[in-house]
């Protein structure tokens, strides 16, 4: 199998200290032993990390085990917080892509970076573009709304302008997801059963606005397979024959091939499912890393189903939207290695 980029994991920094004088959904990092940490939110902790979340050499160790030889590197999506006040969202943008920026500069064969800037500002986000192309970084991170406002808001556009003129993508990722109330009591199912919901209406969004249309070199990735969005551009198709088009000139199911989908479904008929849909030149190895819903080797889990290796690194490149040296990772040694540890154990 060929070099393996898996282009859809995040990092956390080891250090982000609290800050009175900030707001008070700033978030911080307690560490805690055993490098453990918490993800502090409003004095709550919002999620238990370990050093997975920064620490490159346990996460080069992952990606041997994991078939994988290439991480893109992107904040926790809650870390990109669009509802700060813009001052504090631009410090916070500096301190995570100089967090991304580090890792990769350890290991920049097997570490590639998408960043983060003050989106709820999008004049100074414009700005931050400029940053985060000087750093070598594919693109910007962005949740599926922008704390309420709609990606295909035309109040985006002089974002989405600037990014495809600098040639970055973007990756959008679920965040706040709509419709949580509507299950109750149980708010251990937005990640599992919400976000995909939450990124289809975030991509009907941005076809209706007419956005990939007005900006057709514009790369924009869709998190978890895109979510519920192959299931239901038939139903838009039929609804565009009908005259429910919104700004789209075209088929919504022929525009959605526009997008890049990640390969995070688990399941091999829905991958399959999903080029069929939007065809296999735009879906990337993704895997949700270092996180307990991350899909193990998730190369191998997609030439499975897809039955091709562009999707390994190829499309990958394409979406980074330059060439990267990626450096193989000596998955053989390493099971020697084990092999030869289980043995010595045994004797």
């Amino acid at each position: 199998m060929g070099a393996v980029i898996d282009i859809h994991t995040h990092v956390v920094p080891s250090r982000l200290a609290a800050d009175p004088k900030r707001d008070r959904l700033w978030p911080s990092v307690e560490l805690s032993a055993g490098g453990t940490a918490a993800v502090m939110i409003d004095s709550k902790v919002f999620r238990k990390i370990d050093a997975r979340s920064w620490d490159v050499d346990k996460r080069l160790a992952d990606m041997v085990e994991d078939g994988t030889d290439m991480q893109v590197l992107s904040p926790m999506p809650e870390l990109l917080s669009h509802w700060l006040p813009p001052d504090d969202a631009e410090f916070l943008s500096d301190v995570m892509n100089e967090q991304i920026a580090a890792m990769i500069a350890e290991a920049p064969q097997n570490f590639a970076g998408i960043g983060m800037i003050c989106v709820q500002d999008v004049a100074r986000a414009v700005r931050q573009l400029q940053k985060v192309k000087s750093l070598g970084f594919a693109g910007i991170e962005i949740g599926t709304h922008i704390n309420g406002v709609a990606l295909g808001s035309e109040t985006l556009f002089p974002l989405y302008e600037a990014a495809e003129a600098l040639n970055l993508g973007i990756f959008v990722h679920p965040l706040h997801p709509a419709g949580m109330e509507r299950i109750g009591a149980s708010p251990e199912f937005a990640a599992t059963a919400v976000f995909p919901l939450e990124t289809a209406l975030a991509s009907v969004s941005l076809l209706a606005a007419g956005t990939t249309e007005r900006f057709p070199r514009l790369r924009i990735l869709l998190s978890h397979g895109g979510g519920a969005l192959s299931w239901i551009l038939p139903r838009m198709d039929y609804g565009w024959s009908l005259g429910l088009k919104g700004q789209m000139t075209q088929p919504p199911s022929k525009i959605a091939r526009q997008f890049w989908f990640d390969t995070i479904l688990y399941d091999p008929a829905s991958l399959a499912f999903l080029a069929d849909a939007v065809g296999v030149e735009h879906i990337v190895v993704g895997s949700d890393y270092p996180f307990a819903i991350r899909q193990k080797q998730p190369g191998a889990f997609a030439t499975r189903a897809l039955g091709s290796e562009a999707v390994l690194a190829d499309n990958a490149l394409a979406f980074l939207g330059r060439k990267h040296d990626v450096k193989k990772l000596d998955r053989a040694g390493a099971a020697n290695s084990l092999s030869t540890q289980g043995a010595r154990a045994g004797g």
